[in-house]
Order: structure tokens, then C-alpha cells, then sequence
């Protein structure tokens, strides 16, 4: 073989392999497009929260995410390192991080400290900033209708933020930087058509989202309870490396939440699937493909954590999902994608 001829060879391997990875990378961008998510969560009690963000943490290495931070409902004592534990066995250890400001409280059945103990972490919930200020910091400074909300818990930060005031961060009031920054809030909460005492919708302080969904200036979209509660994951994690936050703290939620450790016999329990239904949606809609949308209308909360579907002719800025596809299909999908396999 001439030099010339090994040179042109050698090249068209160049070439092709390169023209095979533009396409790939083309076919990515048009089959999802990345989304710059803020996560809104009561980590530690169910062990949704957690298999939401290790599906977020597999979404940013996939290049679908730009998870801009995750900020905590929770105020429990080990809520912020066991977060932050996650984030950095995922690989991502410079996620902001922020909190709501209550006292702090530690609730043992919580997998919060058993995640912390187990896994690296620096951060504390001292560490944490201001849930409003890290809001207001993030939004300020991000491209208008750039951001999507996806609240998996209740909704005390999202009323926190909306009756803020102007700072040195934004001349915009909260409602105001909403308006103009959010594209989309995702809000796991409530039930559909109607429902009595959900508990993001109640968290203790039901007025809060009466207050919320009156005042989201922008289009909003309900993971309702009824959706979680058919689609059942975690069994599937007694397979897999007991090293790794997953394992850990579905066991442990397995183990000691009160509504399900009476049929704990030494393994993972399946769970409702809550909180990862948001996430997937919020990622890759899966709309005509998962579920349909139901936009014809407007969500009423009530006093207790119930609400009600108000139907209207037109549609709305706001609509909830409804399941179309096999609960145990959604189950296999979403094991799956928090394992990252998908």
C-alpha cells in the first residue's frame, strides 16, 4: 500500500467516524431537546423524591437537563447532605442547593441521614442558601420563558417566591420574574378530576396552594396522585449494587416508612411512582404517548388538600395528565430511566 493511499484511507476513517457522530448528536437534539429544570422537593419522606433526582442526575449526563438547582420543603436535619450526597455520587457536586427557612427537625424513618452516612457529601443545611434568594438569583439572571419548575412537594418556596419583592438581585417582584423567566410549572400534586387531602396539595398548610395556583402567572401542568398511585417501582432495586444511594434508601424507606414497613420481610418494597412522573414529563413530555393532556379547564384547591377540575369550554393555561399507557409498561420505563438504562 502506497503512503498516499494509507493517507486517504486513514482519512475517510476520520471523516466517516465523524459524520457518525454529528448524526448522533443530531439525532439527539432533535429527538429532546435539553431542559434548564429547578427542582422543588420534600426530599427524605418518600422514596419518590430520591428516584426523581437520580433520574434527573441521568437526564443531565444524557445532555436532556440543565438541572439549574434543587431546592428543599424540607427542613429536616439531614436533608441537604443527603441531597448533596446524591448529586455528587451522580457526579454532579455543583448543583446550588437551597431551603426553606424553618427550624430544623429529624425524623428517623426519613432515608435522609442513612444517604448521608453512606455517601460522600460537604454540605450541611446551614450550607444551604435561602430558597427565595437562590429563586430570585437563578431566574434574574436566566433567558426569558427558559425555565421549567417541577415542584414534587408542597408549595410553601413557590409562595415564598411569587410575594417576594425587588432586591439587589432583580428590580422584578417574584410574580413578576415568574411572568418573565418561567416557561412551565410541573407540579406533582392534587388528584383528577377531584380529590380530598392530597398531601402536596396540604403539607400542613393547604392555604398556601390555594394562594400558588391562584397566582402562577404561567401555564401549569398536574402529575396527579392517581397517576402515581397505578404505577408501582423499587421491587426491582434488590438487584442491584447495594452501594449506591438507590438501594439504600429505598431499603431503608422500605424498612421504615409508617404506611409500608408492616409488609417489610427484608427486601425492597415496590412504591408509588409520584414524583418520577413529574420528572418525566417535565423532560420528555410524553404526551400521545404516555398519557393525554387534559387542558380544558382549571384546577381549585380547597381548605384541606383536596380540589376539584373546573371544566371550561376553551383551554387554559393549565391542564393535568391523564394515563393512557399500561401502568406496569410506565413502571418498566421509569425503573429504567433511574437506573439510567434508557
Amino acid at each position: 500500500m502506497t503512503e498516499e493511499l494509507c493517507f486517504l484511507k486513514t482519512n475517510m476513517k476520520k471523516n466517516i467516524y465523524l459524520l457518525l457522530v454529528s448524526l448522533l448528536m443530531l439525532n439527539t437534539a432533535i429527538g429532546f431537546s435539553q431542559k434548564n429544570i429547578i427542582l422543588d422537593t420534600d426530599f427524605g419522606g418518600d422514596a419518590d423524591d430520591l428516584g426523581a433526582l437520580v433520574m434527573l442526575n441521568h437526564f443531565i449526563d444524557k445532555g436532556e437537563c440543565n438541572l439549574l438547582a434543587v431546592v428543599s420543603w424540607s427542613t429536616e436535619q439531614y436533608v441537604i447532605p443527603a441531597i448533596d450526597a446524591v448529586n455528587r455520587y451522580y457526579g454532579h457536586p455543583d448543583i446550588p442547593l437551597g431551603i426553606r427557612q424553618a427550624d430544623n427537625y429529624y425524623e428517623s424513618w426519613n432515608y435522609n441521614k442513612v444517604i448521608a452516612d453512606g455517601f460522600a457529601h460537604t454540605m450541611t443545611n446551614k450550607d444551604a442558601e435561602d430558597a427565595t434568594v437562590l429563586y430570585r438569583r437563578i431566574l434574574a439572571r436566566s433567558k426569558d420563558n427558559s425555565i421549567v419548575i417541577v415542584t414534587i412537594g408542597p408549595l410553601y418556596n413557590i409562595q415564598a417566591l411569587l410575594q417576594s419583592g425587588a432586591d439587589s438581585l432583580s428590580p422584578l417582584t417574584g410574580k413578576e420574574l415568574v411572568s418573565k423567566k418561567v416557561k412551565e410549572f410541573v407540579i406533582m400534586g392534587g388528584q383528577f378530576p377531584e380529590g380530598k387531602d392530597e398531601w402536596n396539595f396540604n403539607g400542613n398548610m393547604p392555604e398556601v396552594t390555594q394562594f400558588v395556583l391562584a397566582n402562577i402567572p404561567v401555564p401549569v401542568t398536574y402529575s396527579g396522585f392517581e397517576i402515581g398511585n397505578a404505577i408501582k417501582t423499587g421491587e426491582v432495586f434488590n438487584n442491584i449494587d447495594p452501594n449506591q444511594p438507590l438501594y439504600v434508601g429505598f431499603k431503608h424507606f422500605s424498612a421504615n416508612a409508617p404506611w409500608i414497613k408492616a409488609n417489610y420481610k427484608g427486601k425492597i418494597l415496590n412504591n408509588s411512582t409520584f414524583d418520577q412522573t413529574a420528572v418525566l414529563y417535565a423532560i420528555r413530555n410524553g404526551v400521545g404517548k404516555y398519557w393525554e393532556k387534559i387542558d380544558q379547564g382549571y384546577c381549585k384547591p380547597d381548605e384541606n388538600g383536596g380540589n376539584v377540575w373546573i371544566h371550561t369550554e376553551n383551554p387554559t393555561q393549565q391542564g393535568y395528565l391523564k394515563l393512557t399507557a399500561p401502568p406496569e409498561k410506565m413502571a418498566t420505563l421509569i425503573e429504567k430511566l433511574m437506573l439510567g438504562k434508557l
